[in-house]
């Protein structure tokens, strides 16, 4: 297996990993101290439809990896997949910074290490 498609596929499952995470926050599960910004135990309405809303756009950065990794269809074409994958890599990196200077405890020392692997997977992406 190819080091982009292993990259993919890892990406793919930490953002299973989260998808499930913000599908117990959006539930009403006592996990609001490890997201959004960890000023809630249950988030409240708000948030908890941005943690639905996050449920697809996970689906759609996995889309892009296994896109990029050729082992999806392209997003429109291979140049809009290169962006995307781009994108990713930035919005995670900056992901990295925003975690890591929230104010809970639990979120930066569980977030941010995950956006860093993510973070990590795609620039590998983005550099194949």
């Amino acid at each position: 297996m190819a080091l982009d498609q292993l990259s993919a596929l890892l990406a793919c499952v930490i953002l299973a990993g989260l998808a499930i995470f913000q599908a117990a926050l959006a539930a009403g599960a006592p996990l609001g101290r490890l997201a959004w910004g960890g000023g809630h135990t249950v988030l409240p309405k708000k948030l908890r439809v941005a943690s639905a809303v996050s449920i697809a756009l996970y689906a759609l950065f996995a889309y892009t990896a296994l896109a990029k990794a050729v082992l999806a269809p392209p997003l429109i074409n291979g140049t809009v997949t290169g962006v995307a994958a781009w994108v990713l890599t930035a919005y995670f990196g900056l992901g990295i910074v925003m975690n890591g200077i929230s104010r809970s405890k639990p979120e930066r020392l569980v977030m941010t290490p995950t956006v860093l692997v993510l973070t990590a997977l795609y620039l590998i992406l983005s550099l194949n």
